[in-house]
């Protein structure tokens, strides 16, 4: 299983606040990007996840913000996957410029099936098998 991957954003002027920052809510995008990749990656995807019915649910989400990122800046995000349980993966991300650290941040997602009750996560997610 892959636990790493690194994909290259454009920040959008549509992605900006009045000034002319990274608007702080679009990181988040950013995080389900890389973890989205990061799966595709690995030959996994959400997509067909969700139609054999499980769903990866956010349950925390924390990001620490160390220097503004602004409209056309080239940004490498780095996604690793920190934890794996049963049902659980924890993700860290890394927001750089350049090479300079800009935004750290970890979430944890659980599987749910659609009525929100807690399921195994899927074998992709397991790196033994």
């Amino acid at each position: 299983m892959l636990s790493e991957h690194e994909i290259q954003i454009r920040v959008r002027y549509s992605e900006t606040d009045a000034m002319g920052f990274l608007h702080h809510a679009n990181y988040f995008v950013y995080f389900e990007e890389g973890r989205t990749e990061l799966l595709r990656a690995q030959g996994g995807n959400y997509r067909e996840m969700e139609e054999q019915g499980l769903f990866m649910v956010v349950v925390s989400l924390e990001c620490k913000y160390r220097k503004p990122a602004r409209y056309d800046d080239v940004l490498s995000l780095r996604t690793r996957v920190v934890r794996i349980t049963l049902a659980k993966i924890e993700h860290a991300y890394q927001i750089t410029r350049g090479g300079e650290l800009l935004t750290e941040a970890r979430s944890i997602l659980a599987c749910v099936d659609g009525s929100g009750a807690v399921q195994r996560l899927p074998a992709i997610f397991h790196p033994t098998q």
